[in-house]
């Protein structure tokens, strides 16, 4: 299963992986395609087994904050859009907590990790706001304290970003962790980050005391920007969340749920010669592997997110090496050359292209212009002992342009082992490939071809579309 690893219709960003059983399950936000807003007032969850990652299950909706026509709000004081979720098991029973946009969110529970999952209340946070004002020399300190900030969009003094943390009770990102001891801390923030330790009995009430502001620092290197997700993993504490290069995945460590944290890089970058945007998702071990969930953008918007998977690998001192987007991602080795490539599975694209979705069948990679890279990561051409060349098949939707598409293996910076003549109008381009065996990655850089005094009219026009492509002996 390429990346993006669910079936192409879904929309599944901000994805928070958790195994469960024999089965993983990946909770987020529900984007549509084309959309001028972030997610939907209804979350979705998916499955798989942990012995075939390569057949997803959809239980439908699992939470919903306005009514349809199959289900009941649970959220009676608000029907606004529902992101970025987490959930985690404790003595039986799945918890689900909600950041709700600009709305109190909320705590629910369902006696499986698929839910449905019924409200069991706000997050309640009065306790932790007495004490606050008991104690209000712990926060009221000037603001900003915070050097090596590039910006700093937030304003008032501690004391008041901290008040407002408490009074609204959004818990932005909810990242939630229950530690071996049963005790059980959450994780959220925007522009800033914090950390409460909720009461282990009810799920929702905050400790008074253990409200921590900045337990993630903005200032460099830690950049912290939003999108917590806590891991405990071989007795440390890791907490990954998106820099202020957005794109960026990073993560800390500490001894403590509490810190402090310690910074320590990049786990992958969704921006890296892709069209960037937020990034949010986190770790999994299954079986053996341990993986990297994230999302990349689509439909030429920041609010089109699909998810993606990457193998990661873990260095013996706990560290982990930088993740690579690829096209075949997490669940496979390599893409099937003789086996139709669908064009979102992308993992280059540069100089304004980018994925979109015509129907629910259909995701072409479109605005491709002069200057356009298109890479996928990586093929297995296998052996090749009888040394045939070979066709590869471009499913080109013509826009009533010329140009030429330059076939590339393994960089777009060397030489072109083909080229094709783009049609005007939508055709399958035939192209002859030198013998091939053994892995590559495949680049198609585009150009004009147009040479005469008016060449540079062409310039950012859109010449073609691809929506697929295959190779054959």
């Amino acid at each position: 299963m390429p990346n993006p690893y669910l079936p192409g219709w879904e929309y599944i960003p901000d994805g928070e992986p958790h195994v469960f059983g024999d089965r993983v399950y990946i909770y987020g936000s529900h984007d549509k395609p084309h959309e001028e807003y972030f997610c939907d007032t209804k979350m979705k969850v998916w499955s798989a087994s942990v012995d075939d990652l390569e057949h997803w299950v959809c239980h439908g909706d699992m939470f919903h904050t306005c009514d349809d026509s199959d289900h009941k709000s649970e959220t009676p004081w608000t029907n606004n859009h529902i992101f970025a979720p987490d959930v985690v098991c404790k003595d039986g029973k799945y918890y689900l907590f909600c950041y709700i946009e600009g709305a109190y969110g909320c705590v629910a529970v369902s006696d499986r990790p698929e839910g449905p999952f019924k409200t069991l209340g706000q997050y309640d946070t009065s306790a932790q706001l007495k004490y606050m004002e008991e104690h209000r020399e712990e926060f009221d300190i000037p603001h900003p304290v915070r050097p090596n900030v590039e910006k700093d969009e937030e304003q008032g003094t501690e004391w008041e970003i901290a008040i407002k943390d408490m009074t609204e009770r959004i818990f932005i990102d909810p990242g939630v962790l229950v530690d071996d001891d049963g005790r059980v801390y959450c994780y959220c923030g925007y522009l800033h980050s914090f950390v409460v330790e909720l009461d282990a009995s009810d799920m929702r009430t905050v400790i008074p005391g253990t409200y921590k502001k900045d337990i993630i620092p903005v200032a460099t290197p830690f950049r912290f920007f939003e999108a917590c997700s806590p891991r405990k993993i071989d007795g440390v504490y890791y907490l990954i969340y998106s820099s202020r290069n957005c794109p960026q995945l990073v993560y800390a460590t500490s001894n403590s749920p509490m810190g402090p944290f310690e910074y320590k890089g990049v786990l992958i970058d969704s921006g890296k010669d892709f069209p960037g945007g937020n990034d949010h998702g986190s770790l999994c071990k299954i079986k053996d592997q341990w993986y990297i969930f994230y999302h990349k953008m689509t439909n030429g918007t920041i609010m089109s997110r699909k998810g993606c998977v990457e193998k990661i690998f873990r260095n013996p001192d706990g560290s982990f090496i930088e993740a690579q987007m690829t096209s075949h991602g997490g669940f496979a080795d390599s893409l099937r050359p003789f086996e139709v490539t669908y064009a979102e599975s992308a993992c280059v694209l540069t100089g304004g292209a980018f994925i979109t979705e015509l129907d629910v069948f259909t995701r072409p990679i479109s605005n491709i212009c002069g200057g356009s890279v298109i890479g996928f990561k990586t093929f297995d051409f296998g052996e090749n002992e009888c040394g045939n060349h070979l066709k590869l098949m471009i499913n080109q939707i013509g826009v009533g342009q010329k140009g030429i598409i330059n076939i590339y293996f393994d960089s777009p910076d060397s030489e072109p082992v083909a080229k094709a003549e783009i049609s005007p109008v939508s055709t399958v381009l035939e192209v002859i490939i030198p013998p091939t065996s053994g892995k590559h990655d495949l680049y198609f850089r585009v150009e004009t071809g147009r040479k005469n005094w008016m060449a540079y009219a062409f310039d950012n026009r859109e010449l073609c579309k691809i929506d697929k492509f295959v190779f054959c002996k």
